[in-house]
């Protein structure tokens, strides 16, 4: 019998891609499945406290073993901007064209666009909080290209790549992500 475990997010791109690594060992389940509407304001300055904001509330209100996620890319070039703002960069959150142009404008004329996507998962199990990192090194695209993908996947190519987040198949990202590497380690916690 698989385990239920609620990832604190209606984000369905975010639930395929932990689908995809979870297994059969567990049932995900995400917000709406759980009937949880409340608005969880991510008010930490970090990717790890905002993780912790949503499983502990999470875990407090329903007593359910969850985890929350908290990415966003960094930018050497911008001081490690966007960071935790990546989601509102531009002002309205969730608008990724607006994010996506108002990084390549701050970019123009950089040379240096290093960058990485970074994932902070904090896992509520058996009423104890355990945190799991992922990261992936890339460079930012002067423009986009690919529309697979969401975010800023069409402006980030990860190093050893010729393409962006966005031009790869969800397989493909998968098997790189930084989400992906978090939800691994994840994983291998939770099946050991």
């Amino acid at each position: 019998m698989s385990k239920k475990l609620v990832f604190a997010t209606n984000n369905q791109h975010k639930i395929d891609e932990v689908l995809a690594k979870i297994g059969d060992d567990f049932t995900l389940l995400s917000l709406d499945d759980i009937g949880c509407t409340d608005g969880i304001e991510e008010t930490g300055t970090t990717f790890t406290a905002n993780a912790s904001i949503k499983s502990q509330h999470i875990y407090n209100k329903y007593h359910l073993d969850c985890f929350g996620d908290d990415s966003g890319l960094e930018i050497d070039a911008l001081g490690g901007e966007p960071g935790v703002y990546s989601a509102r960069y531009a002002g309205t959150h969730g608008d990724h064209e607006a994010n996506m142009d108002k990084v390549l404008a701050k970019l123009a004329g950089q040379t240096n666009r290093t960058a990485r996507f970074k994932t902070v998962i904090s896992l509520q199990w058996q009423g104890r909080e355990h945190i799991f990192e992922g990261s992936v090194e890339g460079t930012i695209r002067s423009e986009r290209s690919g529309n697979k993908g969401f975010g800023y996947d069409p402006i980030f190519q990860p190093d050893g790549h010729t393409i962006t987040f966005a031009e790869m198949t969800m397989a493909e990202k998968n098997a790189i992500s930084h989400r992906a590497r978090a939800v691994e380690k994840m994983v291998e916690f939770l099946t050991q």
